[in-house]
């Protein structure tokens, strides 16, 4: 038989709305405090939607080195960079001095690209002409781009690879790599999502489908997961990349794990009048790919972007393939203090759910005030809660009927 290995996370690094850092992105959690505001990126005011969650106090040349020219880089590669930059060391690793086996899978998932780059190449034809669009846009602009810039900097071993998929992105970019590791393909990876899409004619896109909230005179309340009086979600940006490794590898080196891989599963909707419909076929499978029952659930991550019909599509989903057992598990949304970081949404739950093995915290549905009859499980409200969190599913649904889900458990100490 061939041996399977068991997938670990050793090392994260998150750049989010609400905090850059782990244990301000958990703090923020915790106290419900949300990392939207007003879009100060570029000015917003003929927008019929002001607010976004944008990532606040970065300054990308605290964390990618001069010599690589941070400013010419898309603002979603600066993310991926940061965040792995954080995600090595975390898992006590030099980049500087790394020992890595070969090959080395590098695999970012991204959805909307880079978006500045576009529109600055854009506005720099009409200003000046053809010949005054920077020599730099092209590689710039690149989907590729965050995973060579990372892969260039490991060094010959890593393997460049990029993964789109809508908002499932991050989440399968991790599949993606933690199959290689399970395989036996390689010994360690690094992967996760990022986007930056708060851009002029990115908001006005999402905007005029219905995909971001007009609650811009609270915007700290904008983003309502579950809540009967959500409008929309709220559009944001950030990145959350993790050091994944082969069990037995990070156990020989000594390495703290945070939460194993267990299952993974992705499908798409039954047909495009039914949306969400995926994560019906996504769960069953994700449960099954970890030999794992509905009873071994401890704690639901919901994808929970606050729109209206989304939101209780989930509901309505996790409630079919739960069945009474759907009444009992905690679930919240993360999205209520994040925002919708697209590609980056996965990979924030991921470290939630780490973070709440931790703990044994599970972090509150943040603005779920008004009970919705259509969502009526059991969201956290108000407060985190102490608990038994041993096995977590994640949830992500994406546009175009993409839906991923995985199981990440807590490995006993």
């Amino acid at each position: 038989m061939i041996k399977r290995n068991r997938v670990v996370v050793t090392g994260m690094g998150i750049l989010a709305p609400n905090g850059i850092g782990l244990e301000a992105f958990w703090k923020s959690l915790l106290t419900a405090r949300s990392g939207i505001g007003p879009i100060t990126l570029f000015d917003a005011s003929n927008l019929k939607s002001r607010i976004a969650g944008e990532v606040k106090n970065f300054d990308p040349s605290q964390y990618i080195e001069a010599e690589l020219k941070p400013k010419r880089m898309a603002r979603h590669t600066q993310f991926a960079y940061a965040a792995t930059m954080m995600a090595l060391k975390d898992a006590g690793l030099d980049v500087n001095n790394l020992d890595l086996p070969s090959p080395t899978p590098v695999v970012i998932g991204v959805s909307t690209s880079a978006m500045d780059i576009i529109e600055r190449g854009f506005s720099d034809f009409d200003r000046r002409g053809p010949d005054g669009v920077s020599p730099i846009t092209l590689s710039a602009l690149s989907p590729q781009a965050a995973a060579n810039v990372i892969a260039d900097r490991i060094g010959a071993c890593a393997r460049a690879a990029t993964v789109s998929s809508a908002c499932p992105s991050g989440l399968d970019a991790v599949a993606v790599a933690a199959n290689m590791i399970l395989s036996g393909e390689a010994e360690l990876a690094i992967a996760g999502g990022t986007d930056a899409p708060i851009t002029k004619y990115s908001l006005a896109a999402f905007i005029v489908t219905g995909l971001s909230s007009c609650r811009n005179g609270d915007p700290e309340k904008a983003s309502r997961p579950f809540d009967l009086e959500r409008d929309s979600g709220v559009i944001s940006e950030g990145a959350g990349i993790f050091v994944l490794e082969n069990l037995e590898r990070a156990q020989a080196r000594g390495a703290h794990v945070y939460l194993e891989i267990g299952g993974y599963a992705r499908q798409r909707d039954h047909s495009p009048e039914d949306p969400g419909s995926g994560l019906v076929d996504s769960m069953k499978l994700a449960l099954a790919n970890a030999a794992r029952m509905t009873d071994d659930i401890d704690y639901i991550s919901a994808y929970g972007p606050g729109h209206p019909a989304l939101d209780s599509a989930e509901v309505r989903y996790i409630k079919e393939v739960f069945g009474e057992r759907a009444y009992s598990i905690p679930i919240s949304s993360i999205k209520g203090v994040t925002g919708n970081p697209l590609s980056a949404g996965g990979p924030l739950q991921i470290a939630t759910c780490a973070l709440s093995f931790r703990d044994q915290t599970i972090p509150p549905t943040a603005n779920y005030e008004v009970q919705d009859p259509l969502c009526d499980l059991d969201f956290v409200p108000d407060r985190p809660r102490k608990a038994k969190v041993d096995c977590a599913l994640v949830n992500v649904r994406g546009l175009g009927g993409s839906a991923s889900t995985m199981l990440v458990n807590r490995i006993p100490c």
